[in-house]
């Protein structure tokens, strides 16, 4: 009798007692595939931070973090439906890694309420937060990256392209078409030809383009590329002995997938980025203790400290920080989607946080707001050192030109608002 009352008062008191919430993270990841290749270290990056803030820190704010991974294959229908059949676990966050699907899901994460970060991807328009209420993009977007190759191929000419020739090699998707619209606008302002390259999926056909490359000769190649287009394209590129100095990729054609089955004919090709790499930071010592020397990695562990496996971190990491803000904000641990939306409208990070978090001169410093979820547009260069086998950032991080892309932003988000009824503003 005695046993049954103790019994009874336990379960009266685990009854009473609130229920550990769970804070979910969804990742669209695509580990199979034609680009399999570049989505096993973003995801393995995505993961193994989640997993060390549960390991070394019980969570976010004494939360448990819960991270689901659905399998997309970059397949845009496949990403959709990832997203429904994941989005009533409570997920507080969507990154897709597909512009593709980045596009099918902003009208459906605005209606169900749950934010969506397209971390250097996406409908770039969406940095204009009045409209995109959901959606955000940070710190740098498609049309930033534009203005950061053109930038630095001023930088390089004294200030004047004016005589000079641009071609564009493009994933012919809706991601590879991102930059053209900028590029044109760039070509007014500055004067340059701009030569138009299109290169169907997957991207290990591209013979065609390469020799139009030979034959016209322009100063400079720009690749929005992805998976094994990128190593066709810098082979190709080897093989025309275009100068690899001015072949420059976006931030999704600078990883080292891209350039060593070119071994070192890629020496000296370009990319641009919004994070710098390697594992000489302090987190990475936490990462190796709690996450692969206990082995928790969420791959073989053979990723860490690549480009991609940074980005992945990257991307964790920053939604991190939005959750903690959130919860900041509503001073509860238990946040909602909601709630995140709101942690990630208030997002800064400073260099001061870098550092406390173990990343010191990792990125850019940004600040959202509720009329910018884009961030301060801010990128930087890297080369390709083929000898050390490593990527080196050979310029600060510098801002997008604003004069030019903020017209365009107003423009199409007010031309989506306009096509969607939506009523521009901040509550």
């Amino acid at each position: 009798m005695k046993l049954k009352l103790i019994t009874a008062a336990a379960a009266t008191l685990m009854a009473a007692a609130p229920a550990m919430a769970e804070l979910v993270f969804p990742s669209l990841s695509y580990r199979t595939g034609p680009y399999a290749a570049n989505g096993i270290p973003f995801a393995d990056g995505y993961a193994d931070y989640f997993t060390l803030l549960n390991e070394r820190d019980g969570g976010i704010g004494g939360e448990p973090i819960r991270m689901v991974e659905c399998e997309t294959g970059y397949n845009t229908e496949k990403g959709v439906e990832c997203y429904e059949a994941t989005k009533g676990e409570g997920s507080l966050v969507y990154q897709p890694l597909s512009t593709g699907i980045t596009y099918q899901l902003i009208p459906k994460v605005t209606a169900d309420g749950i934010p969506m970060h397209s971390m250097g991807y996406g409908r770039t328009s969406a940095k204009n937060g009045e409209v995109f209420r959901n959606i955000f993009n940070y710190p740098a977007n498609y049309w930033d990256g534009a203005s950061h190759a053109v930038t630095h191929i001023l930088n390089e000419n004294d200030g004047d392209i004016s005589d000079k020739t641009i071609a564009l090699v493009y994933h012919n998707s809706a991601y590879g078409k991102e930059p053209i619209r900028t590029l044109e606008e760039l070509s007014k302002k500055h004067g340059y030809d701009l030569t138009l390259l299109p290169v169907d999926h997957p991207g290990q056909e591209q013979k065609s383009q390469w020799l139009q490359i030979r034959r016209e000769k322009p100063d400079y190649v720009v690749m929005w590329g992805w998976g094994v287009m990128n190593q066709v394209a810098i082979q190709e590129a080897v093989n025309i002995r275009f100068p690899m100095e001015n072949f420059i990729g976006i931030w999704w054609s600078g990883s080292e997938n891209d350039v060593k089955p070119a071994g070192a004919g890629a020496d000296g090709y370009k990319a641009l980025t919004f994070h710098n790499f390697g594992t000489d930071y302090p987190l990475y010592d936490d990462l190796q203790e709690y996450v692969i020397d206990a082995g928790k990695a969420a791959g073989a562990g053979d990723q860490v400290g690549t480009v991609l496996y940074n980005r992945g971190m990257y991307a964790a990491m920053l939604a991190a920080e939005a959750a903690k803000t959130a919860q900041e904000i509503h001073g509860t641990s238990a946040i909602t989607s909601e709630m995140m939306r709101d942690g990630m409208e208030a997002l800064e990070m400073t260099e001061e946080k870098m550092a406390e978090l173990g990343l010191p001169n990792f990125g850019p410093e940004f600040t959202v707001t509720c009329e910018n979820h884009g961030g301060n547009g801010y990128g930087a260069v890297a080369q390709w050192d083929a000898e050390a086998g490593e990527w080196n950032m050979i310029t600060d991080y510098f801002q997008s030109d604003q004069e030019v892309l903020a017209p365009l932003i107003e423009a199409d988000s007010m031309a989506y608002a306009e096509e969607n009824d939506i009523e521009p503003g901040c509550d």
